[in-house]
């Protein structure tokens, strides 16, 4: 359900600005969305597991906060977030 650190190393590098940003919002949401994507996959096989459906929504919430903070402080960088994660449009 989690994901591997050479897969968190690879979204890392993707969506970093700089090198060796771990922080910034696009990371952030970027593992986020990974790890929303596998437990969606999990609950294909794993209805009934509502504990970590409970997980799944706070991730949800904590990923929609930090794009909303990101829409507001440039919304270029929004955009582009959002266009190549492919979450909205």
């Amino acid at each position: 359900m989690s994901i591997t650190t050479e897969r968190k190393a690879e979204v890392m590098t993707q969506f970093a600005r700089t090198k060796g940003d771990t922080g910034s919002p696009e990371v952030q949401v970027a593992i986020l969305s990974e790890r929303i994507n596998n437990l969606t996959e999990h609950f294909k096989t794993h209805a009934k597991d509502t504990h970590s459906r409970r997980g799944l929504i706070k991730l949800i919430n904590t990923r929609r906060s930090l794009l909303d903070y990101l829409r507001k402080r440039d919304t270029g960088r929004y955009e582009a977030i959002i266009k190549t994660l492919g979450l909205r449009k």
